[in-house]
């Protein structure tokens, strides 16, 4: 069984037991969230499309840890006018690990 999830704008596809690093979400570490925007469902009954979700379907998932993911350099430049701008970004991200997926 298979599902596609949407969460911090982003779709992923997940089963059971997949490890996922997503756009931060709220809750403890070791506590349950709820993915509730499930795009498709594929199990024992054939294929469940959403019109755009899935009504009633949801996966189910354990927080493992919040982070920051590794910094990157924004650089701005416009030539010959000695404009130039540096800036990092660290986002921050939310590792979860894919419990269960329900279907209505």
């Amino acid at each position: 069984m298979y599902a596609i999830v949407e969460t911090g704008g982003k779709q992923y596809w997940v089963e059971p037991g997949t490890l996922l690093q997503v756009e931060a979400l709220p809750g403890e570490v070791g506590g349950t969230i709820e993915l509730d925007r499930v795009r498709l469902v594929h199990g024992d009954n054939g294929f469940l499309v959403g019109q755009p979700v899935v009504e009633g379907a949801r996966v189910l998932a354990e927080i493992i840890k919040h982070g920051r993911t590794r910094s990157i350099t924004v650089f701005k430049k416009k030539r010959r006018k000695n404009y130039r701008r540096t800036k990092g970004h660290r986002q921050d991200y939310t590792q979860i690990r894919v419990t269960d997926i329900q279907t209505a």
